[in-house]
């Protein structure tokens, strides 16, 4: 393996210049740059077909580049993909963890499988830091989809990798998931762990971000933080204005108020005179 040096420790987590990549005449990528701070959160918005997994697929050498340079952790994606591989994890649209197995099981296989010492406990450590505990011996079948995703983006830490690449990750989970799975973003973050997200959800990234590249059309249009995006347009004109719940709040509400009573909530007919 590489040696690492001191450039590679302390320049960012993943440095991206000019990247470009066609699929016959279409051009997906037309020059892409931008740098990931260390043990921050980089969220890559777009719409769909915007590049954005191709540009993970790349960083992770599941693509080659037609033009420009990138490096992850300080090693090359083109020349060093090894050391490049050894030093990320990647978290695809799709959770892949086996239904068939516990929570608990699918953890420790994945130690296993990279011949790590006392698989059983790197398990259960992840587990309690992603509040599965209570579900580890649970078949992942009768797993919610949030609770799936989490178990997914738990077995991507086994090992401790610097820099986790998540594509999508809460693709198709309800509000609740959504959140379950957000708070687990910010728990990597918050033990050192570089994070690039890529999503199609503003508020996703608006939650979870410290830096926001918005890739369309095959170039990163602006990159900055929310503040500083947010100062490209001119001041939003004051009212006073009644602020309304969203359909999210209030679907949220009531689930906590249904968790909180340990009972079902009663049917509630809105806009009757029953």
């Amino acid at each position: 393996m590489t040696a690492t040096t001191t450039a590679q420790v302390q320049g960012p987590a993943i440095h991206v210049h000019g990247l470009e990549k066609s699929y016959k005449k279409l051009e997906v990528l037309r020059g892409v740059h931008f740098d990931v701070a260390r043990g921050s959160i980089f969220a890559l918005l777009g719409s769909n077909g915007a590049g954005k997994t191709t540009v993970v697929n790349i960083l992770c050498t599941l693509l080659k580049a037609d033009a420009g340079t990138a490096s992850v952790n300080g090693f090359d994606v083109a020349t060093q993909a090894g050391d490049v591989r050894e030093a990320i994890s990647l978290t695809g649209q799709f959770a892949a963890v086996d239904e068939i197995l516990s929570g608990r099981e699918n953890l420790t296989l994945v130690a296993r499988l990279r011949h790590l010492k006392d698989p059983g406990t790197i398990a259960d450590d992840l587990l309690a830091r992603f509040s599965l505990t209570d579900a580890a011996a649970r078949r992942v079948s009768t797993y919610s989809g949030g609770m799936r995703r989490r178990l997914d983006i738990a077995m991507s830490l086994i090992g401790n990798p610097p820099v986790i690449f998540l594509d999508e990750p809460t693709a198709g989970l309800d509000p609740q998931g959504r959140i379950e799975v957000w708070q687990a973003v910010k728990e990597l973050a918050g033990h050192g762990t570089t994070v690039l997200l890529t999503t199609q959800y503003l508020n996703e990234a608006e939650q979870l971000a410290d830096r926001i590249a918005i890739l369309h059309g095959g170039r990163i249009m602006v990159n900055g933080t929310l503040a500083e995006l947010k100062r490209l347009l001119p001041p939003a004109k004051v009212e006073y204005v009644e602020k309304q719940p969203t359909l999210e709040d209030v679907f949220l509400a009531i689930v906590a108020e249904d968790g909180k009573n340990g009972d079902v909530v009663n049917d509630r007919s809105v806009g009757t005179d029953n």
